[in-house]
């Protein structure tokens, strides 16, 4: 029997390359896809492509979308700073300056054309609330909101040829969960990339809230992060 076809989100962070694992782990044959959006942060699409070899994904696509014509984001913006060393971290009910508009909806948009296009009816997204980033696209709500949606608004689940459904494996985990999880299924860390804000390097920051939660997270699976910093977390 053939694997089934899944269309995996793959930003070339540490949640995604786990998601990307354990999407093999339960037998699918990944089809990864990555954008490059105008983000500050482009470094993530190498660590992506890297991540995506590493871990046997059948084909790896890069999207181009510049959503820095729209900017309201600190990713997409330059002109707005990524906060750094935040004493609210993962405790504030603001919406961080970090926030892509309607981001995960265009990801998700852009994963949905190409599953249908292969006949594959199953997305992969590693978002995570336990950790939780502030972000109203990586609620629970948000995504059965969108696979409703994907199976009102496509010929293939209108024709009855199948139902979409995005699976969300760490959504429920905590970042040392994650960590120690792709850790048992292979996940080399060192080719991730997770940072906000690198130096001309690439080298990460460890003090935005994205560096500071995945050293948060090595620290409590009491493992060493393997990535380079040029800076230390407050």
């Amino acid at each position: 029997m053939p694997e089934k076809k899944a269309v995996v989100l793959l930003s070339g962070g540490l949640d995604s390359a786990t998601t990307l694992a354990i999407a093999r782990r339960e037998g699918f044959a990944c089809y990864a896809l990555t954008f490059r959006y105008g983000q500050r942060h482009g470094r993530e699409v190498d660590a992506a492509r890297k991540v995506a070899r590493s871990l046997g994904a059948v084909e790896h696509r890069v999207a181009e979308i510049d959503l820095r014509a729209f900017g309201g984001s600190a990713l997409t913006d330059t002109q707005i700073q990524v906060p750094k060393d935040r004493a609210d971290l993962g405790a504030s009910a603001d919406i961080p300056v970090t926030y892509v508009p309607a981001r995960n909806t265009i990801f998700l948009s852009y994963a949905l054309v190409w599953a249908e296009v292969l006949g594959a009816f199953d997305l992969f997204l590693g978002v995570n609330s336990t950790d939780y980033s502030g972000y109203p696209d990586c609620r629970a709500e948000f995504i059965a909101a969108f696979e409703q949606m994907a199976n009102l608004a496509t010929a293939a689940a209108v024709q009855g040829k199948g139902r979409y459904r995005i699976h969300t494996p760490i959504i429920d985990m905590t970042k040392a969960r994650i960590i120690r999880t792709g850790t048992e299924l292979g996940v080399d860390y060192s080719l991730t990339h997770s940072c906000y804000d690198p130096d001309p390097q690439g080298r990460s920051c460890g003090r935005c809230d994205s560096c500071r939660l995945r050293l948060k997270g090595f620290a409590e699976a009491r493992l060493k992060d393997p990535i380079e910093y040029f800076g230390s977390p407050a």
